[in-house]
């Protein structure tokens, strides 16, 4: 049976803190997930999809980004991003000690988004270190899932949050609503075209930013859906 216990580690600054959900039967890969500027590591949209992956046999981290460590309501400040894109990567090292296999990096919007800029600033070649000498030669993470990437302020199609898409050097899968006022469908598919790496686009019908996940209200056959994508794409 999968189980599901508190985390914790104090060993950097900003620290990493959240919810680890432990696989009955272990394939070795693990997955950190992180929430959008509204959420927590607890959100039903996070909780569910660790659920999913970890039946799969993934470790997966639901983890507090550190502006939500420092304040338990309300969005990020505009000078958290790079302390936030900081604790993301302690994550991925924490958990590239204790699982041995691929790890993947991913979030919902705003966390999906700051997965995405640690990866495209954190090439292969730049990787060294103490802390990173057991993953020499790997990147951050293999992989990236971006759920309801926000590609724009709702309203504004031209301010889009691509400049560092080219970057990017691992795989990519967004899962994207066709009500999303951050990106429409076809929005997305032209931006992820911007990616050097292969990459694909998961719509769901009929869901906005939320993804169907808002209150007590569950998308239910969408964990499912993604983490069948997402094993066809990745493995």
């Amino acid at each position: 049976m999968n189980s599901v216990e508190g985390f914790s580690d104090t060993s950097h600054d900003p620290p990493v803190r959240g919810f680890l959900h432990r696989p009955e039967s272990p394939s070795g890969d693990s997955l950190v997930l992180t929430h959008g500027a509204g959420g927590n590591a607890r959100m039903g949209l996070l909780v569910a999809l660790a659920e999913a992956f970890a039946g799969a046999g993934f470790a997966v981290l639901c983890c507090e980004l550190p502006f939500r460590q420092q304040r338990p309501y309300g969005p990020p400040r505009p000078g958290d991003a790079v302390r936030d894109r900081e604790g993301l990567k302690h994550a991925a090292a924490a958990m590239r000690k204790l699982f041995p296999g691929r790890i993947f990096l991913g979030g919902q919007s705003y966390g999906g988004r700051q997965a995405s800029i640690l990866i495209a600033e954190t090439p292969v070649a730049e990787r060294s270190g103490a802390e990173h000498a057991a993953a020499k030669g790997k990147p951050l993470a293999d992989g990236l899932l971006l759920l309801s990437y926000p590609l724009h302020p709702p309203g504004h199609p031209e301010k889009p949050r691509t400049e560092h898409l080219p970057k990017i050097e691992v795989p990519v899968m967004f899962v994207s609503g066709t009500r999303d006022p951050f990106g429409t469908i076809e929005e997305i598919e032209s931006a992820r075209k911007l990616i050097p790496a292969t990459s694909l686009l998961l719509p769901v019908e009929g869901a906005g930013h939320d993804l169907g996940f808002t209150g007590k209200k569950k998308r239910e056959e969408l964990p499912g859906a993604v983490l069948e994508t997402f094993l066809k794409f990745f493995i």
